[in-house]
């Protein structure tokens, strides 16, 4: 289905609620730059990468685009999915039925969740939701559950530390948008909707996040204007 979601003014902040899984591939092919490059990026380097049967938890995984793309390239890989969205993880299991996909996919908070053990844990433009607060915790909770030569492997959107180039970027980002066919109006509807719900860090936030957590090293491996993909390493 196509992404109409924000032709109507809105009324709540944004929240992966039926009406938003409904269209979420879509959304996400249509809002972020680059995804499908971007998950086919991480799925290979994981393929080549991995350990047999290594041990995966996608958090926040939505609708398992990621572990299903993974899934075809290494099917010998333990594989988790985890999302607080209800209807989420619904359309993933329905998808994974579908291609015959063998993956374990949970409802639960991915801050509570028990992902012990795991040779690599993903987060897909998840980390940015989590409130500040929390942020630095849950990090390192990361690191703690990985085992040793672990990766943690995560997408962000980003803001810059010069204010004036942050700015800049977000009316190149909102021409994307544009390009990709959403209106003036769906642009700002959205951009309300996730004001105070997505908060982005810059990118030596990011990394120091990981450092600080006790990460012994990150790469950036994908960046397009405000939108990053990094690798940290145990």
């Amino acid at each position: 289905m196509r992404d109409e979601v924000f032709k109507e003014p809105v009324k709540k902040q944004f929240e992966f609620d039926e009406s938003v899984v409904s269209v979420f591939d879509d959304m996400v092919n249509r809002s972020v730059p680059f995804y499908a490059e971007v998950q086919a990026l991480v799925c290979e380097y994981l393929a080549l990468s991995l350990e047999q049967n290594a041990r995966v938890f996608d958090l926040g995984c939505s609708t398992a685009t990621t572990l299903l793309k993974l899934f075809s390239l290494r099917n010998d890989l333990d594989l988790h999915g985890v999302d607080s969205s209800e209807p989420m993880i619904k359309t993933a299991k329905n998808k994974a039925l579908a291609y015959g996909a063998n993956l374990s996919l949970d409802v639960a908070d991915i801050l509570k969740c028990d992902f012990s053990k795991s040779d690599c844990v993903l987060l897909n433009y998840t980390l940015q939701f989590i409130r500040p607060i929390k942020r630095e915790e849950f990090v390192a909770k990361i690191f703690a559950n990985l085992n040793p030569n672990g990766v943690f492997v995560f997408s962000e959107k980003l803001v810059f530390e010069d204010k004036k180039l942050t700015n800049e970027m977000i009316k190149i980002y909102e021409n994307y948008k544009s390009n990709q066919g959403y209106s003036k109006f769906e642009i700002s509807q959205k951009r309300q909707a996730l004001e105070n719900v997505l908060i982005p860090y810059t990118e030596n936030e990011n990394k120091e996040l990981c450092l600080k957590a006790g990460f012994k090293s990150v790469e950036t491996i994908f960046k397009w204007a405000n939108f990053t993909t990094f690798v940290a390493f145990k």
